[in-house]
């Protein structure tokens, strides 16, 4: 038979007759059936799909009813009674919605690996599946059919991002359409942009973006988000985004690239050598020309800039972050964790990819050291460097940059733009001042600007960049009567003399303007990574926006419109003349004052609906909050500890925690372990943040402030923290939590959690609930996610596989708004679960290999042993039994020394090992193990896996007494009987087969009764 829900209810015989269904509460049951086509539904749903909250005191008889006359219509046999509930014994592929979905999810995946063709077909066949609106004349579907709608617009919306891949394609009507009807959607607005780009249209495409900006602020009061305003930005800039590509990874470039041809072809000559460095005087153009030369290739390239850093192990983490890979979140670090190195090594060790490290001479031996070892340890890997001289690594070839080639002295050259040095010269100053053109007017100066900066190209566009301000005339006799650069020796590039020559060339940019210019850039080179305009007002000075115009203007500071730069040659020249000045003790110190109450103003938004924006303003500027903690730590340690605490949330959202461990182990040290009175808290998360590395007596002291404290922490995320890092405790706090909403919120999913790990299911799903319900109240995406998350579990261990899935996909999204890359990996492993033991092994397989390749993203060995041992599982299952081995020893290999959250994988993994060997004593001694593991995990469901893994090994031993009562201890441990796993069915069908059904009932009874004492006892004596 087929079914039709896309539209109005329709039922086709095997033959394509039409089958006539009674009236709207046979067809809301049909159309319930049909949602879960081949699963059984209970009559709890489906008597909430037809009557909400409220229903009628007969309602279940009213089910039954309606099952009745559904049966009168359809076929006989149709729908089956199993237990509780009612099954459509139906293909799902029979009914259009699940078509419909997996046509759909098809497509996607395609979409996402640029197959836009194939997508675009797919996501096509799907959307023609419907007829009008879902669940047209089911009106007591109505959560349903809205669930579907949104699926079609999603799909429609995929549609559209698929075309805008193909030739030819000009979907803007079809966007108007959704706009129209959806005006507040981000999603339609992005497509219409890019298309309009696309087609040309870059004004209608700027001005898409305002429009939408206006209505989010009249309707919301909010703005774009950071992914909408990005997209702008490179828009302004007339660089199309290329459609599905990730998040750019090389610099975009908003000049022409000039010179350097010859170069370039010796890079693509160069192509198969792993290890190239370009090196040259400052100034030469080494990071374009990288660029360049990346740009021009067909590979995966990551560019990181280490101008930044001040500390060779600050590299790892810099490429890591790079790579977008956060800190591992809800895992807290120990001695075990995995370094930034090798977390970085996991993570490249498969991937083809070309790696440009850019600025190295700073960090050189550590930059070549960490090199070396990640060509030794990743074979697909290949290295582009810049530095000012070699990294020394043997393999290296070397591209050494001269000078822009310049017309030699004497008679002027037929074609002076020949020369690289004059084009460049030329190109630039055209870029500052409209109709300049290279003449006899102007030849003769700009010969000799170009030789006397002997071709160097950031002099040549420092120079070009006066033309806006002075005649060429003057630039050249300025140059030449006041000496300001000096020309490099050939063959004898020192590092003083590279040093001599830019800071001639920033001296006489800096001799251009007055004090009040020089007074306003000097104190600008306090701010890393660059500034808002109200935090330039804030640490400089009120009243500098019209200087902060005049120092664009002469190229001392670039702006996006947002933010303000400068160049790093240019602030480490200023930064000297600040030092000179006497105004660098004054200006750091604004400068922390200042992001320390960026740091305190954000963090209550990063507890409501607002956090992404949030996030997102704060990773902004998060290189000028690491400076500012940084020069706290030496200069103002009040200033520190505040800054530690009011980010803690921050870093932990945006899994940044790691750049907080040196400078939190830097500042305890400093303080020991007497924290000022008023800043106990701050110095309890100043301990957490040193983890691992917090000595005994500092991690004693926090302690005893949390064991203490008799009031809520002034820092909402603290108690969470302290949790997360010290474990799970094993009852309440001492200590209250807070009265805001986020903290209530939490306390309630504090509690849910400490039921969970009790094993009191009941309990735990009700406020589970409510503590999602609370979350959701307040807006956060984090809180809300672990709820749900949980909520999942528990409803897959009941066999409420559709609840489950749609907590879990509505956990999934949270996390992908955060970027939560590990929560993602755990969540994705915990659904694979559920969707094994549901029969749908395909999709459990797509869920593991999604966050296979999440995990080898993020180089952390205990979300790899998660992965590894789902998919050994499912290979078990398969009867694979090599590749089950092979996938369970990685994970055994990986959990080896993780966190505590690991044991419970470790458990697991050591229960499927013994599954499949035939030495009873090896099953043995794996179950033992296994079952040590699990002590050491909180949670009581880890525990219950490893009884429900003895169950096994106690009916393989012959004694199918001991295996029933194990299986009954497996639901006492974990509160609830265990639904669809394959192992445990196998088990108890054995043993209810040997020992009679009664007796077996009896037996797993009164394992089910038991306290927790009674079943580690009986886990713990073989005989019992």
């Amino acid at each position: 038979m087929q079914f039709g829900i896309l539209g109005p209810l329709t039922a086709r015989s095997a033959d394509g007759h039409p089958i006539t269904i009674g009236g709207p509460r046979p067809r809301t049951l049909l159309a319930l059936l049909l949602l879960e086509a081949g699963h059984t539904v209970s009559v709890r749903r489906l008597i909430h799909g037809q009557y909400g909250d409220h229903p009628p005191a007969a309602a279940t008889n009213a089910i039954q009813a309606q099952i009745s006359r559904l049966r009168r219509h359809l076929p006989a046999d149709l729908i089956e009674l199993h237990g509780t509930g009612y099954r459509l014994a139906v293909d799902p592929e029979d009914v259009d919605a699940h078509r419909f979905q997996r046509l759909t999810r098809q497509g996607r995946r395609l979409l996402a690996t640029g197959h836009h063709t194939a997508a675009a077909a797919l996501l096509r066949q799907g959307l023609d599946l419907w007829r009008g609106p879902a669940l047209a004349d089911a009106p007591f579907a109505t959560a349903h059919a809205t669930h579907l709608e949104e699926l079609h617009l999603a799909a429609t919306e995929d549609l559209i991002d698929a075309e805008l891949g193909l030739p030819e394609a000009t979907p803007t009507a079809e966007l108007h359409h959704l706009i129209t009807t959806h005006p507040l959607r981000e999603r339609p607005r992005a497509l219409l942009m890019r298309a309009l780009h696309a087609a040309g249209r870059q004004s209608e495409a700027l001005a898409a973006f305002h429009d939408y900006r206006h209505l989010l602020a009249d309707e919301l009061g909010t703005d774009p988000s950071p992914e909408l305003a990005a997209l702008h930005l490179t828009l302004l800039r007339t660089q199309p985004p290329p459609p599905h590509a990730p998040r750019p990874r090389l610099p975009t470039q908003l000049t022409s690239f000039v010179g350097r041809e010859t170069e370039l072809h010796h890079l693509a000559a160069l192509h198969p050598t792993r290890l190239i460095t370009i090196t040259g005087p400052g100034g030469t153009g080494k990071t374009r020309l990288a660029v360049e030369a990346a740009t021009r290739r067909n590979d995966d390239t990551l560019f990181v800039d280490l101008s930044p850093l001040d500390d060779g192990d600050q590299i790892p983490q810099a490429i890591l972050g790079a790579l977008g890979l956060r800190d591992t979140a809800l895992r807290p670090p120990t001695p075990g964790t995995p370094t930034p190195t090798d977390r970085l090594t996991t993570a490249l060790a498969q991937r083809h990819l070309l790696l440009i490290l850019d600025n190295c001479e700073h960090l050189i031996t550590p930059a070549a050291t960490l090199t070396r070892h990640l060509l030794t340890t990743c074979p697909h890997l290949a290295v582009l460097a810049t530095s000012r001289e070699p990294l020394g690594i043997t393999g290296e070839h070397l591209l050494p940059l001269s000078p822009l080639a310049t017309p030699p002295p004497g008679n002027p050259p037929d074609d002076p733009l020949a020369y690289p040095a004059v084009k460049l010269f030329t190109d630039r100053a055209a870029a500052v001042r409209q109709g300049f053109t290279l003449g006899p007017g102007n030849l003769d100066p700009v010969l000799r600007i170009c030789a006397a900066l002997d071709g160097l190209p950031l002099a040549i566009e420092l120079a070009a960049a006066r033309v806006r301000t002075f005649p060429v005339e003057e630039i050249a006799t300025r140059l030449t009567e006041h000496g300001r650069f000096t020309l490099l020796t050939r063959g004898d590039r020192t590092a003083a003399a590279r040093h001599q020559t830019l800071h001639a060339v920033v001296d006489w940019s800096w001799d251009l303007l007055d004090t009040t210019e020089q007074a306003l850039a000097r104190r600008f080179s306090v701010f890393s990574g660059g500034a808002t305009l109200q935090a330039v007002e804030h640490v400089c000075g009120h009243d500098t926006a019209p200087l902060l115009a005049e120092l664009v203007d002469k190229s001392l500071i670039e702006t996006d419109g947002d933010r303000y730069h400068m160049l790093d040659t240019i602030r480490l020249y200023c930064a000297a003349r600040l030092s000179e000045a006497a105004e660098e003790h004054h200006l750091r110190a604004a400068h922390a004052a200042c992001f320390l109450h960026l740091a305190q103003h954000a963090d209550p938004h990063l507890y409501r609906a607002e956090q992404l924006h949030w996030l997102a303003r704060l990773s902004a500027d998060n290189t000028n909050l690491q400076a500012a903690l940084r020069w706290s730590v030496t200069h103002d340690r009040p200033t520190a500890l505040r800054l530690i605490a009011a980010l803690a949330m921050y870093w932990w959202l945006s899994g940044r925690r790691a750049e907080a461990t040196q400078h939190a182990e830097r500042l305890l040290d400093a303080l020991g372990t007497e924290p000022p009175a008023d800043l106990t808290e701050e110095y309890v998360l100043t301990v957490l943040h040193a983890v691992p590395n917090a000595e005994p007596q500092h991690w004693r002291q926090a302690a005893t402030i949390m064991n203490t404290l008799d009031r809520p922490m002034r820092y909402p995320f603290a108690p969470a923290l302290w949790g997360m890092t010290a474990g799970p405790p094993q009852q309440q706090p001492p200590h209250p939590l807070g009265p805001d909403p986020w903290s209530q919120a939490l306390d309630k999913l504090s509690d849910a959690l400490l039921s969970l790990q009790n094993g009191q299911i009941t309990q735990a799903e009700h406020t589970f609930e409510t503590a999602v319900a609370a979350f959701d109240t307040v807006g956060e995406r984090w809180g809300k996610a672990q709820g749900l998350d949980s909520l999942a579990q528990i409803a897959s261990w009941r066999g409420e596989w559709t609840r489950a899935g749609h907590l879990w996909q509505h956990a999934l999204d949270l996390l992908e708004e955060l970027g939560a890359r590990e929560e993602i990996i755990d969540l994705l492993c915990r659904r694979a679960d559920g969707l094994r033991r549901a029969g749908d092994t395909a999709a459990a397989t797509a869920d593991c290999l999604r966050a296979a390749e999440l995990a080898r993203t993020t180089g952390t060995p205990d979300t790899m042993a998660s992965v590894h041992l789902r998919l050994g599982e499912l290979a078990r299952h398969h009867g694979d039994h090599h590749e089950a081995t092979r996938q369970l020893h990685s994970a055994l290999t990986a959990s080896a020394t993780g966190p505590f959250t690991t044991e419970g994988t470790r458990a697991r993994v050591l229960t499927a090992l013994a599954r499949l060997t035939d030495d009873p004593r090896e099953a043995a001694t794996r179950h033992r193990q296994a079952l040590d593991a699990a002590l050491n995990s909180p949670l009581a469901s880890h525990l219950a896996d490893a009884a429900e893994g003895q169950a096994g090994q106690a009916l393989t031993d012959g004694h199918p007494e001991r295996a029933a009562l194990l299986l009954g201890i497996g639901t006492a441990l974990r509160g609830v009987t265990l639904t669809g796993d394959p192992d445990l069915t196998a088990t108890a069908t054995a043993a209810t087969q040997t020992l009679g059904t009664e007796t077996f009932a009896t037996l797993f009874a009164r394992g089910a009764a038991m306290s927790r004492r009674q079943a580690l006892t009986t886990l713990h004596t073989p005989g019992a």
